[in-house]
């Protein structure tokens, strides 16, 4: 199985504002392949304001691709912006997948 996901731990105070650029960055992509083909944002529950993004990717090769895009490297910019200190990431590749029955 091959996979690569990439885990972005970060703070922020303005949830909202970060949600509405995330949005406006999806809707300017939409249509497009070669970007992540799934993403989900979580809310820690032990550490309020901390957040982290899953992203999954085809592959590290279509991770890094889309991270060379321009408009991925504005938006990672704005959204540091909106953070309180800079994010952390880890990369990682998949090496099990499983659905429980």
């Amino acid at each position: 199985m091959a996979g690569f996901v990439q885990i972005i731990q970060w703070k922020t105070s303005k949830f909202d504002e970060v949600r509405k650029l995330s949005d406006d960055y999806r809707a300017g992509r939409a249509g497009e392949g070669g970007g992540p083909t799934r993403v989900q944002v979580l809310a820690d529950t032990d550490n309020p304001g901390t957040y982290y993004t899953v992203a999954e990717f085809a592959s590290a090769e279509a991770a890094a691709e889309n991270s060379a895009r321009p408009d991925t490297s504005a938006f990672a910019t704005k959204m540091g912006e909106l953070c309180d200190g800079p994010p952390t990431f880890h990369n990682t590749e998949v090496i099990d997948d499983a659905v429980p029955s």
